[in-house]
């Protein structure tokens, strides 16, 4: 049957940032559709929330706290998943982020940080995992990547320069670990987590965000893992290489910063 397609029964998966927003709804999520999960940020408390709420489903997990910014904290990720389950399916490169800011405010650190953040941990970790992707006949990878990575706006120089290079990444993984590993990304518009809730306690820009977004409403962390939970499936086993913008139709950004003109 079709529906059978859409559980993950059997398999295992790994989500960084799975603390709190979109990493927590898509580590459920895959908890739900039935996969054991390995779930991994910085903050050991909010992790064990996930982790009983996962428990409660009823799926193993296992939560591995501390930073994730090195490749280090990778090989913990890996080597738990490997010893407690004995294999990897899916890997959702989740981690990333970068505060907007002006192009002449925007630091050499802070844009080597936004490269760093978000497309190293996603090569890192999918470096080390693809032996074990490659082995269980089924692996995917799913990069959480942003529309402003696909759609340019004034203040995101950094953090859309690095969503675009996850996109690529995505793309150029997808070739190289073509048969046996499917390769996609997730971009994201404006999603109601806690990155937005200071932007969001203001009504006049939410309502502004809400009239600039085609489909009238912000997203929610499910709309992302709904995505997630379908290229991690046996039902996306022909699609790799692939973007898929959960944006309510946004063409670009649906909040106006208001950065002058130099």
């Amino acid at each position: 049957m079709t529906l059978e397609l859409f559980q993950l029964k059997d398999h295992v998966a790994i989500v960084t940032g799975a603390s709190r927003g979109i990493g927590k709804a898509v580590a459920i999520g895959l908890a739900e559709a039935g996969a054991d999960l390995v779930i991994g940020a910085r903050n050991k408390d909010d992790l064990d929330e996930v982790s009983e709420q996962i428990q409660n489903i009823g799926r193993e997990v296992i939560a591995v706290s501390g930073s994730l910014a090195y490749r280090e904290g990778m090989e913990t990720l890996i080597n738990t998943a490997v010893s407690r389950f004995g294999k990897i399916t899916t890997v959702v490169n989740n981690i990333g982020g970068s505060i907007p800011s002006g192009f002449m405010d925007t630091s050499e650190e802070a844009f080597s940080d936004a490269l760093r953040w978000n497309v190293t941990t996603a090569f890192n970790l999918t470096q080390l995992a693809v032996p074990h992707l490659a082995e269980s006949g089924n692996g995917s990878v799913i990069n959480i990547a942003s529309a402003a990575g696909r759609f340019p706006s004034r203040g995101f120089a950094a953090y859309g320069t690095a969503k675009a290079a996850m996109i690529q990444l995505t793309i150029h993984m997808s070739l190289d670990l073509a048969p046996r590993i499917r390769v996609n990304a997730i971009a994201p518009g404006a999603i109601k987590t806690s990155a937005l809730e200071i932007v969001l306690t203001n009504e006049d820009i939410h309502h502004a965000m809400v009239e600039g977004t085609p489909m009238k409403r912000l997203g929610e962390v499910n709309d992302i893992a709904a995505a997630a939970m379908y290229l991690a499936s046996p039902a996306a086993s022909y699609v790799t290489g692939q973007v898929l913008g959960i944006d309510g139709g946004i063409r670009s950004s649906n909040f106006d910063m208001e950065i002058p003109d130099i």
